[in-house]
Formats: structure tokens, sequence, C-alpha cells
């Protein structure tokens, strides 16, 4: 019981910090985001975009073929149906974490300025060292204006 007692604030210390699980699900009201708008929000210590995609956008990254994809997903495969125009993305790149620039880039999505990788209107990687895609956390919409992240 000694050798416990004396463990256990070692190994209590790597539990995680009382912040980040408070944040394990966040909800976030979507409705003063106006179309065509993102707006970045805090979840488990992660930047998010929330992204409040237009019918153009939307069309525009439809019409893409898996096949110019390098980590080949489609759009609908990304948000939710019937919420088409909302996009939730952690916003770091996944070449190494940068947070890349929205509304740029050679596809009108983000751009990561640090080492080039060019992201389109689903958050798609398209070009640049990136790996993969812009992660889609795991949400869900409460109602039409409230979504839960985690």
């Amino acid at each position: 019981m000694g050798v416990g007692a004396a463990v256990w604030p070692l190994i209590n210390q790597l539990n995680p910090d009382a912040s980040v699980l408070a944040l394990a699900s966040i909800r976030f009201d979507l409705s003063p985001v106006a179309e065509g708008s993102t707006v970045t929000i805090l979840w488990r210590g992660l930047p998010v975009f929330v992204r409040h995609r237009t019918a153009a956008e939307i069309e525009e990254a439809r019409a893409v073929p898996l096949s110019d994809l390098k980590d080949p997903q489609t759009d609908e495969e990304r948000v939710i149906e019937g919420h088409e125009q909302w996009l939730i993305m952690v916003a770091n790149c996944t070449h190494l974490g940068c947070v890349p620039v929205g509304e740029s880039g050679d596809f009108d999505g983000w751009f990561c300025p640090c080492h080039g990788s060019h992201y389109d209107t689903a958050g798609r990687i398209r070009r640049g060292p990136a790996p993969a895609n812009l992660v889609v956390p795991p949400y869900e919409f409460i109602d039409d204006t409230t979504v839960q992240i985690g």
C-alpha cells in the first residue's frame, strides 16, 4: 500500500488538464456567422474553422473529380446532409500543424503559407506537402443554428 500511495501522484499527473476535459465537447451558435465567412473557435485546445459556405463554393467542391485529389474524399463525406453549407474542420495543416489562411490559395479554399499546401473549398488537400485533408472533427447539429463539436 505504501508503494501505491507513493506512485499515485506520478500516475495522476498524467491525466489531461481539467481545462482540456472541460472542452471535450462544445456547442456553438451558428446564427451570427454570415454566408461566405469563417470563424475560428477553440475546441480541445485546437483551433477549429467553422465556414458558412456559399452555393458556389459547394458546387465547386462537388465538381472536383476524386482522381484529382491526393486524399480522395467527396464533399458529401465532409459535411452533414441537410447542412452542406456548414464546413467544420480542425484548423491545422496536416503537414506540420500550421494554421492555414482562409479564402486563399490556388483553389479558393485555404493556403498554408509555411510550406505551401493548398486546400480547396471542402478543405481537401490539392497541392503541396500536406499528406491529408484538413481534419473534420466529430460533430452534430442540435438544431438548425446550434452545432455540438466533440
